[in-house]
Parts: structure tokens; C-alpha cells; sequence
């Protein structure tokens, strides 16, 4: 659920640009804003609906393995919560772009990331050529 863009953008239409459109304007800030506003809400639906299931769900099974199976799942559960929360700041940072002005352009060198990149991941902070680069990068100190 932490990347699913089939739920967060079934309910949004994608950005259509129009001809001689100025990277960013006003329309396309809003568009975002949208976006992550939706997906964060989303996502902390979900915190909360994990609460509650551990809350309602939580027994002290006397079989070992009913216990061990339920510990797995609430493992499980939180392992995905966790990587939400890792999600939900990278939202709130990307946010704070829109505020800021900064949004939509590459954090390595400055050129617009581009509208498509961002309708897929919306919080991209780099254009597709650092990314790619980054990755390569990565694979080489790896082996």
C-alpha cells in the first residue's frame, strides 16, 4: 500500500498540459497539492486502521503457534506502517517545496523534473538523467 498509485490516482485525472503552459503555474501546484494531500490522508487512514486492528485483535492465544502467527502479522503490519511514516514525511517535505517555490525541479541540477515523472511519483526530487545517474552510481559501489 505505501506506493500503490492505482488507489491515490484512481480518484484524480492526470494533469493535462496545455500548449505554451508555463512548468508549474498555479494549476499544476494545485494538481499536486491535491495529490499528496490525498495520498497522505490515505495513508494515515491506514496508520489508524492498523491501530485499532492491533488494538481489537490483540489476544493472549494460549497455543504457542496461534500466538507466534499473530506476532508475525502485527510484525508484518508494522514493518508496512513503518515505511508509511518513512512516506508521509517525504510527502510533508514535498509539501513544504509546493510552499517553498521549489517543487517540480531537480534537486542535483536544477532543471524541470517534468510533469509525467511527477504524476508517477509525485515525490520525485530529481529529473529521470540524475536519478538514472545516482542509480548507476550505486550499482558500481555495491559491485
Amino acid at each position: 500500500m505505501a506506493d500503490d498509485s492505482s488507489t491515490r490516482f484512481n480518484s484524480i485525472e492526470p494533469y493535462k498540459e496545455k500548449k505554451g503552459e508555463e512548468y508549474m503555474n498555479e494549476n499544476q501546484i494545485e494538481h499536486f497539492t491535491v495529490i499528496l494531500n490525498n495520498w497522505k490522508d490515505e495513508l494515515m487512514h491506514e496508520v489508524d486502521r492498523t491501530v485499532h486492528h492491533m488494538k481489537d485483535d490483540a489476544a493472549n492465544f494460549p497455543d504457542p503457534a496461534d500466538r507466534a502467527s499473530q506476532e508475525e502479522e502485527f510484525s508484518l503490519e508494522l514493518r508496512t506502517r513503518d515505511r508509511e511514516r518513512k512516506l508521509i514525511k517525504k510527502i510533508d517535505k514535498t509539501l513544504e517545496e509546493i510552499s517553498s517555490g521549489d517543487y517540480g525541479y531537480c534537486e542535483t541540477c536544477g532543471i524541470e523534473i517534468g510533469i509525467r515523472r511527477l504524476e508517477a511519483r509525485p515525490t520525485a526530487t530529481q529529473c529521470i538523467d540524475c536519478k538514472s545517474l545516482d542509480e548507476i552510481r550505486e550499482k558500481q559501489i555495491r559491485g
